[in-house]
C-alpha cells in the first residue's frame, strides 16, 4: 500500500516535535514587546493613524481593493508617483511595488540571474532569497557570514554575471554587512550588489547603503515596510531598465493582485511621518545601547557592534532556548526563542528587539532577569 499524504505529514511533524522544532501559531498577549519588527511603534502610534485616516477622507471615491494584478486593473498614476516619490527619499533613479520584502526577494533573484550566471549569498541571508535562487537556473553558492576572504575567493571561481547578496543588517544577529568592503571587491570582480535593507530602513536613516552614500554601487536594493514603517509591502530600488526589466519577468509581480489604494495612501503619509519624525531614531539607538551594556558580560561580545534594533544572546539548543524564552515570559517579558533549523543547529539564541515604546525601566528588568537565568 502506497504511503499517502497524511501519513507523510503525521510523521514530519512528530519528528518536528520530538527534535523541538515544531512551530505554532501565537495570538497576541499582554506582555512587555521585545519580540515584534515595530522598532518605532508605527503600528500602534495614534498620531501615524490619525494622518493615514484623514488622508483617506480625502479620498472617498477610492476602490477598496486593488481589482487585479498591475498588469490588469491594479496600476494607478498614484502608484507609479508614490514609487517615484519613495526613490526619491533613497537618491535611487526608480522602484517597483512588491506586496511583501519575500515577495521582492523571491521575485528579483529568481528572475535576474540567468544560467551559467551565479549568485553568491551570505550564509545568513534571509530564507526569501534563497528560495528566489533556488528558483532561478544560475549556480548558487553561499559566503562565510561577513567574511570578505571567502566572497573574494568565491568571486574569482564564478561564472557568466555574479550577483552578491547581502543584508545590510542582519534579521537574526542584528550586526551589519561590512557594505564598503563587499562594494569594493563587486567592483573590482565586475560583480552586481543587492542589498536587502529591511532591518535598516527607519532605524539607520533612510538605510544603511544611503547613510553610507553607496547608492551607485548597488544594483538593487530592498525595502521593506513591515519592519520600521508599521505597515506592509515592500519596493525594489534601482534603475528604470531594472524596473521595465521585473514588470515584465519577475512572476511575484506579474501574477499577483497589487496593493490597494488605502494601503497605498497609508505608505505614502507614513514614509512622510517617518522624515518628520527622524528624531525616533536617536531615541531607538539609545535604548538599544542600554539593552547592550546591561546584559551579562558574558553576551555583550557578539552584539556591541550592533547597529540597529536586534540584539541576541546564544542559547545553544533548541530545548534550553524555548525554556529560557518561557522563563522571561513568565515574567512579562515576550521574548522568542530563534530555533534550528531557522539558524544552524547550536547558534540558537533568544532574538531581543528593541522599540522605542520600550521604557528604560522594562530594559533594565529584562536584563536583570537574564542575568538571574543566565547564572
Amino acid at each position: 500500500m502506497k504511503r499517502g499524504a497524511n501519513e507523510m505529514m503525521l510523521d514530519k511533524l512528530k519528528l518536528r516535535k520530538a527534535e523541538s522544532t515544531f512551530r505554532s501559531l501565537k495570538t497576541e498577549n499582554n506582555l512587555y514587546d521585545f519580540s515584534s519588527n515595530d522598532y518605532l511603534g508605527f503600528s500602534r502610534s495614534a498620531e501615524l493613524r490619525q494622518a493615514i485616516d484623514e488622508a483617506l477622507k480625502k479620498h472617498p471615491q477610492a476602490s477598496n481593493g486593488a481589482t487585479g494584478s498591475r498588469l490588469l486593473s491594479g496600476n494607478s498614476a498614484f502608484t507609479e508617483e508614490l514609487e517615484k516619490e519613495i526613490s526619491g527619499y533613497h537618491q535611487a533613479p526608480n522602484g517597483l511595488i512588491f506586496n511583501s520584502g519575500y515577495a521582492a526577494n523571491s521575485a528579483i533573484f529568481s528572475c535576474l540571474p540567468q544560467k551559467n550566471d551565479t549568485i553568491l549569498y551570505d550564509e545568513f541571508i534571509h530564507a526569501s532569497v534563497i528560495d528566489g535562487a533556488r528558483l532561478s537556473f544560475a549556480t548558487r553558492h553561499k559566503f562565510s557570514h561577513n567574511d570578505l576572504k571567502d566572497l573574494e575567493k568565491k568571486l574569482k571561481r564564478s561564472t557568466g554575471a555574479c550577483y552578491v547578496a547581502v543584508e545590510s543588517i542582519y534579521s537574526m544577529d542584528g550586526d551589519s554587512a561590512d557594505l564598503i568592503g563587499i562594494a569594493a571587491l563587486c567592483a573590482k570582480y565586475q560583480a552586481h550588489l543587492i542589498v536587502d535593507e529591511a532591518h535598516a530602513f527607519g532605524v539607520i536613516g533612510t538605510g544603511l547603503v544611503d547613510s553610507l552614500g553607496i547608492q551607485q554601487q548597488v544594483l538593487a536594493r530592498i525595502v521593506t515596510f513591515g519592519k520600521a514603517l508599521g505597515l506592509h509591502g515592500s519596493i525594489i530600488l534601482g534603475t528604470e531598465l531594472l524596473r521595465d526589466y521585473l514588470i515584465n519577468f519577475a512572476r511575484p509581480f506579474i501574477y499577483t493582485t497589487a496593493l490597494p489604494f488605502s494601503q497605498l495612501l497609508a505608505l505614502k503619509t507614513a514614509y512622510r511621518h517617518l522624515l518628520v519624525h527622524s528624531g525616533l531614531q536617536y531615541i531607538l539607538q539609545y535604548k538599544s545601547s542600554l539593552l547592550r551594556s546591561n546584559l551579562p558580560i558574558q553576551h555583550q561580545a557578539r552584539c556591541k557592534n550592533n547597529k540597529g534594533a536586534i540584539n541576541c544572546i546564544l542559547i545553544s539548543g533548541n530545548t534550553e532556548a524555548i525554556e529560557f524564552s518561557r522563563a522571561l515570559q513568565s515574567k512579562g517579558f515576550d521574548v522568542r526563542p530563534i530555533l534550528s533549523p531557522t539558524v544552524p543547529k547550536g547558534s540558537e539564541r533568544l532574538r531581543i528587539c528593541i522599540h522605542i515604546h520600550n521604557t528604560d525601566d522594562e530594559i533594565l528588568e529584562l536584563c536583570h532577569y537574564i542575568k538571574q537565568l543566565s547564572q
